[in-house]
């Protein structure tokens, strides 16, 4: 017996992503849904780990866009835009793409891209060619909301995950899960709530990537994340330590970092 095809739904309207799973079930009862989400970063964790036939992706979604997931999986998956943006359809499908999908979600449109898509299996998924990704970029910041930046300085867009090894394994873990970050030797610990990671960042590239308000440097060797802090403590000397939710260890806070507490 054939597998069945699998599919991955990136779509960060609940009722949309909601809409699009019930029309496939209708017009392709064969499709698995192997996961939907509305996270970005979630999607690409996903496909990372579970090998998937077809992604269904917006292209504005929080976390890693759906541009960026495309750009990693051309020739992997077999990649159908979800969009509201109806005057690059036809290049998207022309330029790579096996297809697109406009919002609202119109079931005969869809019954053509499930006829596309049943045609297209048994073949390689096609490259994306780099002139639809540079005309998806420019339609993602035309509709970017509009943010206040100084005038000479291009803001940078936090990273929200990393590669990195667990035991034998090179898992993705999102900025969001980690605890706090520790050097050590020519790695860096990514410390989570259920387990430990190295990667080979130092603790300065990694200040220059991440979101400074979400990440504080308490130490010389030591980034930790605001989120997890539940209290700071004075030890016997007089000096800080930082108290994370549901942990036993205690991170010290250098004297050059002690002004991040004042008042707690």
């Amino acid at each position: 017996m054939a597998r069945a095809p699998t599919a991955l739904l990136l779509e960060d309207e609940p009722l949309l992503r909601e809409a699009l799973r019930t029309s496939l079930a209708k017009l392709w009862p064969e499709l698995e849904v192997t996961a939907e989400t509305g996270d970005g970063d979630e999607a690409l964790a996903r496909l990372l780990a579970t090998p998937t036939d077809i992604a269904f992706l917006d292209i504005r979604v929080p976390g890693t866009s759906g541009i960026e997931i495309a750009r990693r999986f051309a020739g992997k998956v077999h990649v159908v835009f979800v969009t509201a943006h109806g005057e690059f359809a036809i290049e998207a499908f022309e330029r790579g793409a096996a297809d697109y999908v406009l919002k609202p979600i119109n079931l005969a449109r869809l019954a053509t891209t499930v006829e596309r898509l049943k045609g297209r299996l048994s073949s390689a998924p096609r490259e994306l060619r780099p002139e639809l990704l540079a005309s998806l970029e420019r339609i993602e910041a035309a509709t970017a909301p509009v943010a206040a930046t100084a005038a000479h300085e291009p803001q940078r867009e936090p990273t929200r995950w990393l590669q990195a090894t667990v035991g034998h394994q090179t898992k993705l873990i999102t900025i969001r899960e980690v605890l706090y970050f520790q050097s050590d030797s020519k790695y860096t610990r990514v410390v989570r709530s259920n387990d430990e990671a190295l990667i080979r960042k130092s603790l300065v590239e990694l200040l220059e990537t991440i979101d400074p308000q979400q990440f504080w440097q308490i130490h010389r060797g030591t980034l930790v994340n605001t989120e997890f802090i539940e209290s700071v403590i004075r030890d016997g000397l007089g000096g800080l330590e930082v108290v994370l939710k549901g942990r036993n260890e205690r991170l010290k806070v250098s004297r050059s970092f002690r002004h991040l507490f004042k008042g707690m």
